[in-house]
């Protein structure tokens, strides 16, 4: 005997067309997880910003917590001289942070036109720890691209 169908724990009430529907739908494998993988696909472009980001998710320095995926902090307020949007990448700004603090990175440390710096070869580059897709040819990270350009192709 066939169960009813069910979303988020709730029970469907469908006309008979559209159970057929839903059942048959139910019964393609193929289908089903395919469906499964792409609303988690989908799920975790929403959060692109905190995956995927050329700025820290956290930073504590001389004891105060800042949020740099969140607000743009300007240089000066990590001891450095220009009062522009710092440079998390800069190994001066990343020293002055460190002797002081702890920063918390993304998973991948590089936005969708983040350009890499410090590869190995020239670009485009093959897979690496550091770039799990590679780069293309202008040395951007090509997982940190599919990742927003997914969100904005769906």
């Amino acid at each position: 005997m066939r169960h009813e169908p069910r979303l988020l724990g709730f029970r469907l009430r469908l006309n008979p067309i559209n159970e057929r529907r839903y059942w048959n739908f139910r019964n393609n494998r193929r289908g089903y997880w395919s469906l499964h993988i792409f609303v988690l696909v989908f799920v975790l472009s929403l959060f692109a910003e905190f995956i995927a980001n050329e700025r820290p998710l956290l930073v504590s320095y001389d004891g105060q917590l800042y949020f740099p995926v969140l607000v743009g902090y300007p240089e000066t307020e990590f001891g450095g001289f220009f009062p522009t949007d710092t440079d998390y990448h800069d190994p001066f700004v990343r020293e002055l942070i460190e002797e002081n603090g702890w920063i918390l990175w993304p998973p991948i440390p590089y936005s969708y036109n983040t350009i890499v710096r410090d590869l190995g070869t020239p670009a485009p580059s093959p897979p690496t720890w550091q770039n799990l897709l590679g780069t293309d040819d202008q040395a951007r990270d090509v997982l940190a691209r599919v990742i927003y350009g997914f969100r904005i192709s769906v």
